[in-house]
């Protein structure tokens, strides 16, 4: 990724203003602007739009920077230098907040996005998606296939990557336990301990904040992007992040979501670890949002949808750095991240409902339960299928007991078969599943 340009600084000279008042007199030149500004554009594209209209886009960015700074919230989060932050919160933000109060809370005095019954299952699910993209993003190296498979037979990791992911899945389930307590320096060292288990080239580092100034955010290349604080600010920087993050100041009212994405912004810009911050900055941006009622968060992965778009989210990350600690680019980036993840949800949703009416012909007419028919539609869908009963249990959120059972149902139905391998029983499709199911219609 290209390093951003660093925008250009200053106040608008008495000697330039004549100049800039009687360009933005024309009507259209100042709609247009206004149009640009909708997007809350960097610097380099404010130049490119306006580099053939007869004015220094340089003087354009200046008055831009005057009417943002006209609106901005500032915060000052601590005594040490260059940690004073402000943003805006634009039109797009507003409708963007409206979306998540109306829906991650669950739906007001309408019906639940998702079904009462199928919220564990969905859970399991989610969890294991974050995890599997987190750890990606971080430069884990697997399929989803593979990953998922892993997680849901509960087999034991054989490499690096392996163990990044089975770390995040850890991490989540642990922050579902933590949501009612304040953030301390222990948990999020804790955090970061769980995450980075056995990855680190020295076991020292895990849990620990970094006691050195080696740590540099670089490109492929060795080009330092961004040099974080000194590691003798570190602690001090962080008890200002957990006094931020437990604040119930309601004098200056910051919404929950922008909040929660601020934390996810700071844990990198003061990069407290020598490795596994990306991660902990996620894991605390959920922890935080479960913390203030939007449970529906669990069920999103946020990572699935920023790890289509990495660069967006490292440039989205510099933007804010670079143009003087403005955190607006950073919170546009995650906004939307989070609406593709909840529109990714509906529509999974509104797909297993789908699949749900194909079963019902089956549960009609054999004496089997819902878990027992979905097992069937793994089976039509993947026709190697080898299940065991942890794969089972794990992929419904139920007892080990009660997964058994059902694979027991189906072999006695005469749907599965299985074998005893590798110190367990694997079931899989059995001969005559085919012209069992031959008067059932799947779609």
């Amino acid at each position: 990724m290209k390093k951003p340009e660093t925008p250009p600084n200053g106040r608008i000279e008495v000697s330039e203003s004549e100049k800039l008042l009687s360009w933005i007199q024309d009507k259209s030149r100042k709609e247009r602007i206004l149009e640009v500004e909708k997007e809350y554009p960097y610097w380099e594209t404010v130049k490119y739009k306006f580099k053939d209209q007869n004015i220094d886009p340089s003087l354009l960015w200046k008055f831009i920077k005057l009417q943002r700074e006209s609106t901005a919230n500032h915060l000052n989060l601590s005594t040490v230098n260059g940690f004073n932050f402000k943003y805006n919160i634009t039109g797009k933000t507003l409708r963007r907040l409206h979306e998540f109060d109306l829906n991650l809370g669950g739906l007001l005095g309408g019906n639940p996005l998702i079904p009462e019954k199928q919220k564990d299952r969905f859970l399991i699910s989610s969890i294991m998606e974050e995890a599997i993209a987190s750890s990606q993003l971080e430069g884990a190296v697997t399929t989803r296939e593979v990953a998922k498979n892993m997680l849901r037979t509960k087999r034991k990791p054989e490499n690096h990557s392996e163990k990044m992911i089975l770390n995040n899945y850890l991490t989540i389930q642990e922050i579902l336990t933590l949501k009612d307590e304040p953030l301390t320096i222990d948990i999020i060292k804790k955090i970061q301990k769980i995450i980075s288990k056995n990855t680190l080239d020295k076991p020292d580092y895990e849990g620990s904040f970094r006691t050195n100034n080696e740590v540099k955010v670089v490109d492929i290349t060795g080009e330092v992007f961004y040099d974080p604080p000194s590691f003798e600010q570190v602690d001090e920087l962080m008890n200002s992040f957990c006094n931020f993050a437990n604040s119930k100041d309601e004098k200056d009212f910051i919404h929950p979501i922008v909040r929660g994405i601020i934390l996810h912004f700071l844990i990198g810009y003061i990069h407290p670890f020598a490795d596994g911050n990306g991660r902990t900055a996620r894991a605390i941006f959920y922890w935080y949002l479960l913390s203030k009622g939007y449970w529906l968060i669990e069920y999103l992965s946020i990572s699935r949808i920023i790890i289509k778009s990495p660069a967006q989210y490292a440039r989205a990350y510099l933007y804010s750095e670079y143009d003087e600690n403005d955190l607006t680019y950073f919170i546009d980036f995650n906004l939307k991240s989070m609406h593709l993840a909840l529109k990714s949800l509906k529509e999974y949703i509104a797909r297993k409902v789908n699949d749900k009416r194909d079963l019902f012909s089956l549960i009609k007419n054999e004496d089997v339960n819902e878990r027992q028919a979905e097992i069937i539609r793994w089976l039509v869908n993947e026709s190697d299928l080898l299940l065991s009963v942890n794969e089972v249990q794990s992929r419904f959120a139920t007892s080990y007991q009660t997964a058994r059972t059902d694979l027991l149902k189906l072999e006695s139905l005469k749907y599965l078969e299985s074998k005893f391998t590798g110190k367990k029983f694997v079931y899989f499709k059995s001969p005559d599943f085919s012209a069992k199911l031959s008067n059932l219609r799947f779609e």
